[in-house]
Order: C-alpha cells, then sequence, then structure tokens
C-alpha cells in the first residue's frame, strides 16, 4: 500500500502508465498465462484485503480512506485456481508442453507449509533460512500485535496459517563464516558445524545474541544488536560457532513460546526446513533448545520448491492436502537429550 501510495503522490506518470499493482508472485503468473489474478495469501503483503472474512474481496473502506482506486488491482480468486494454460510463445521458449496449466501462486510461507508437509491444522514447521519463523495451520483469524504474530489466509479457502518472523536465522552462520574468512580463515558450513561439535552443550559458556538486523517476533525492535557474552581467554573459534548455532535456536526458543500461546497447545513435532537444517547438529541443538521433537525434512534446502509443485498437484486435484502430510519424508527425527537434574533442556542447549 505505502509503495502505490508512493507511486500516486510521487511519481504519477509511473501510476497513470500502470494498468496493474500486483506482488511479484502474481506478477510471473500473469507473464506465463496472460491473467492478472491474486489470492488472499498472495496479495498479503498489500493489507488491502479483509482477512477477517476470506469470502470477501477488497477492503474497500481501507482503499477509500487512502485514496487508492481498486481498478488497478487484479480481482482475487480463491486458493488452489487454476489460471490457465501457458502461453504458447512461453511454452516454446522455455521447452514445456502446451498443455502445461499455471495455478495460483503463493508467498514463501504457505510454500515452507507444503514442502514440509506440515498441512494439517497445528502441524508445525520452522523455517531455518536467511530469517526464521515458526508456523502452523489454524482455523481462525486471531492477531498478537504486541508480538508480532497473526494468522493470515492460509493453505484453503476456510483457513488460516500463522505467521511471524525472525530477522536472522541461518544468516548468523553466514555472517560469521565471513567473519572468519576476514581473518584468513576459510570454512565451509560443513567444516563450521563440524567444529562446532567438538564444543560441549553451552559452549563452554560462550553466549550469542543473534540479533543482526534487528528483530520482528517477538518484540519489534529495529535497534536490536547482535553480540556475544562472556567470552574469556580459554575460549576458541569453535565455542563461538557452537554458540552462534545456540543463539539462534534460542531466539527460537523464545518465539515459540509466544507462537504456542497463540494456538493455544503445544507444538511438537516441529518440521525443520531450509539450508540450516542441513546439519544434524543444529538440528539436535534445535530439539534440545525447544524440548520439541525436530523432524529433519527431506532436502530441507529446497523445500519451498517442492511445496510450490506439491501445491500445483493440489490446484489440479492429483492430491490432497491430508496427503501431503503422509507423503512428505523425514530423514531423520531429534528428541530432546535427556536434562540434568536441576536443569532443563532449553539450558543444555544454551549454556
Amino acid at each position: 500500500m505505502g509503495q502505490i501510495l508512493l507511486l500516486q503522490n510521487e511519481r504519477p506518470d509511473v501510476c497513470d502508465a500502470t494498468r496493474w499493482f500486483m506482488e511479484p508472485v502474481d506478477y510471473l503468473a500473469m507473464r506465463f498465462c496472460g491473467v492478472a489474478a491474486a489470492t488472499h495469501a498472495s496479495r498479503l503483503a498489500m493489507w488491502m484485503t479483509d482477512n477477517r472474512d476470506l469470502h470477501r474481496w477488497l477492503r474497500r473502506e481501507v482503499l477509500a480512506s487512502v485514496g487508492i482506486s481498486s481498478e488497478k488491482l487484479p480481482g482475487l480468486i480463491a486458493a488452489h485456481s487454476v489460471l490457465g494454460p501457458v502461453l504458447e510463445g512461453v511454452a516454446d521458449e522455455l521447452g514445456l508442453s502446451r498443455q502445461t496449466v499455471v495455478v495460483s501462486s503463493m508467498p514463501d510461507l504457505h510454500a515452507a507449509a507444503y514442502g514440509s508437509g506440515a498441512t494439517r491444522l497445528y502441524a508445525a514447521h520452522l523455517a531455518l533460512s536467511t530469517t526464521s519463523w515458526i508456523s502452523c495451520s489454524v482455523p481462525a483469524k486471531k492477531t498478537d500485535v504486541l508480538h508480532s504474530i497473526a494468522a493470515v489466509p492460509g493453505l484453503t479457502n476456510d483457513s488460516y496459517v500463522v505467521i511471524d518472523n525472525q530477522e536472522t536465522g541461518a544468516m548468523s552462520l553466514e555472517w560469521f563464516q565471513g567473519v572468519l574468512a576476514g581473518g584468513g580463515v576459510k570454512m565451509t558450513y560443513e567444516d563450521m558445524t563440524a567444529l562446532a561439535a567438538t564444543s560441549p552443550p553451552g559452549a563452554n559458556g560462550v553466549l550469542f545474541s543473534p540479533w543482526l538486523a534487528g528483530e520482528r517476533s517477538p518484540v519489534d525492535d529495529k535497534r536490536l544488536r547482535a553480540g556475544f557474552t562472556n567470552l574469556s581467554i580459554t575460549n576458541n573459534s569453535a565455542d563461538m560457532i557452537r554458540a552462534v548455532l545456540e543463539g539462534v535456536a534460542a531466539n527460537s526458543a523464545w518465539l515459540l513460546k509466544y507462537v504456542e500461546k497463540f494456538v493455544g497447545q503445544s507444538l511438537s513435532p516441529i518440521r525443520l526446513v531450509g539450508g540450516g537444517a542441513q546439519s544434524e547438529l543444529w538440528c539436535q541443538i534445535f530439539a534440545d533448545t525447544l524440548d520439541r521433537e525436530i523432524h529433519q525434512v527431506q532436502d530441507p534446502m529446497t523445500a519451498q520448491l517442492r511445496g510450490a509443485a506439491l501445491a500445483a498437484s493440489v490446484a489440479l486435484g492429483r492430491r490432497t492436502l491430508d496427503e501431503l502430510d503422509s507423503i512428505s519424508t523425514s530423514v531423520k527425527v531429534f528428541t530432546p537429550t535427556p536434562a540434568w537434574p536441576g536443569s532443563t533442556n532449553a539450558e543444555c542447549g544454551t549454556r
């Protein structure tokens, strides 16, 4: 909405020449088949749909109040809609069959749910990617303004999915890889996690807060910054790498408390997707720190690409949402390590 208003007020020439205001995913779908359309989910970031009732379309009172015309907003369609066949020129250029069809698009949050197989109500997934989030499908609309958690249009036309976001997830490890490289130490992620495994749980007292870009959930504060704490002359790079892994997991544990309160129940198992989920050590640290059973899904790095394909199979009637849970393959299951007397699993993972 803000971008549209900027164009209307600062670049009216661009605005006048524009036919549609669209999200990138909807624009790409239109380029493939020539049909301009959006769903409640794909248009979520525009803040111009009525998400309280998924059978209503535009929030006309909002459009009127800010001065945006609905004439340049493509119509809304239901989730799992087939838009039409791919354009012949596109099919020929890409080597596709002219019988290929284009289906409605979705954000990365929804693709991750599909790709993890967490498609049933309250089936949870956690994305350990550049950023990080914890999500599951829920039956009704709800918003927690204080902790930046909300239920937004979901995987079906009558359900919702939890949205929240932590600004820095596996990027913390990428950042520290760059720090080491600046000092002349070139390490792969596999090398880093192998070295971290030589440090004991608690990283010999080293703590890391992963707020490299501020934070959004469960506290929205762009001023928060990352840092290592409790370093001593006896600590080494193995301790620091393990502290990064544990700090990201501890941040997720902080969010999980509010997400579970939001949905009204404990979430377990949690399916882990994203590049960070390729590390078995990190998966175990998450199990210990969250005190939840963690399922490492197959090919977690490409889970969202797989999710887009699975969503298309639902749109074409070849699979149902319930079937996606059964066909999803977990490579390995990680259970919380029993805590020693007087401690908690979260403390095992972070101290």
